[in-house]
């Protein structure tokens, strides 16, 4: 109601003032993040790894890399043999099967086991089955390679684990440093504009630029309570709150102090005649404040009667509404003109109307 009671360019400036703000706190925030995110002298997270001396690492690394390459080879080299095995044990079984079909269906008077024709399928077989158990072997001698291989690279991973193990204490220093250094400069760069924002909100709220100020105030709070938290480290959140608490406690006593003053500005206001009341007030605040069914002069609710609002203030005594001295229409006691009329406030009752 407040709003609805300016007038209309007012209200396009109000609205132009908070877009202004939003506009440039968003062009702000974006320059802020990609300065935080970028922030010079930060370097670059280092890992683990880059603690473990290289001239323990390296022999490592090259039996690993070794390990690799054979297991790679003795593997392709086990699925050729393992493939040379299952030619060798299908050529097998089809030939004993073949020489199996041949003996149950063939008739002599000879002694089978005597047949030359028996003997030769039977040392055939025999040569199949020799070299199905060679590719079988191969293939066993090949696991057992690559078992090997396994089971160096583990040592060779139980070896790495072990540098790491020895290196870690080194590295949780070192990471800790780097995170208080980098936390350090983004504290450092964020915390003065919180401090400059709250200098802004309590000095500087009435100054004509303060659509602008109140837009570097929205990038100040964002940066600090929002686009620090990706780069808190552990330790970053009792920072954080710790400055919540402390802009919350500020905060608060600004706010009782500022309550204090404006009760004490309000029983001085009240003890004044109503003439000078209405001289200290600008006719603007007036006009909203009985918009919005405050009393000017106290600030409190307008009582209603059954006519509705009624002519005084109940609490201070202020005069609300009053009667046109031309037409007797009721009116708002603080228009210059009246609303029926037109005639000026204060202007004495026509003889007509006195009649």
């Amino acid at each position: 109601m407040l709003f609805r009671s300016l007038r209309v360019p007012e209200r396009v400036f109000a609205l132009a003032a908070w877009a202004v703000s939003l506009v440039f706190a968003s062009f702000l925030i974006g320059l802020g993040g990609k300065i935080v995110g970028e922030l010079p002298g930060v370097e670059k997270a280092r890992t683990l790894r880059d603690f473990i001396p290289p001239a323990q690492l390296a022999p490592l690394h090259a039996s690993r890399d070794s390990l690799v390459a054979l297991q790679r080879t003795t593997q392709d080299a086990r699925d050729r043999a393992s493939q040379q095995h299952t030619v060798a044990r299908n050529t097998y079984s089809a030939q004993r099967e073949s020489f199996d079909a041949w003996v149950a269906t063939r008739t002599a008077t000879t002694d089978p086991q005597q047949d030359p024709e028996v003997l030769s399928r039977t040392r055939t077989l025999d040569t199949l089955k020799a070299r199905e158990r060679v590719a079988e072997a191969e293939v066993e001698q090949l696991d057992a390679q690559l078992l090997a291989i396994t089971q160096a690279q583990e040592a060779n991973r139980e070896a790495e684990v072990e540098l790491e193990i020895a290196a870690r204490g080194t590295f949780e220093r070192a990471r800790f440093q780097e995170e208080l250094k980098t936390f350090g400069i983004r504290l450092a760069l964020t915390l003065p504009l919180l401090l400059v924002a709250g200098w802004l909100v309590a000095r500087k709220r009435r100054s004509e630029y303060w659509p602008l100020l109140r837009g570097f105030v929205l990038f100040a709070v964002f940066a600090f309570f929002v686009e620090l938290v990706p780069y808190l480290p552990s330790y970053g959140g009792y920072v954080r709150y710790g400055v919540g608490i402390i802009a919350s406690g500020v905060t608060g006593v600004y706010v009782i102090r500022a309550m204090r003053r404006y009760l004490a500005q309000r029983q001085r206001v009240e003890q004044q005649s109503e003439a000078e009341r209405r001289r200290a007030l600008p006719y603007e605040e007036l006009l909203k404040r009985i918009d919005a069914g405050v009393c000017p002069g106290c600030e409190r609710g307008v009582a209603k009667g059954p006519n509705g609002a009624s002519n005084f203030c109940v609490h201070c005594g202020l005069r609300h509404f009053d009667h046109c001295g031309a037409c007797q229409t009721r009116k708002n006691a603080f228009y210059p003109y009246c609303p029926t009329c037109g005639v000026p406030a204060g202007t004495a009752p026509s003889p007509t109307v006195a009649a």
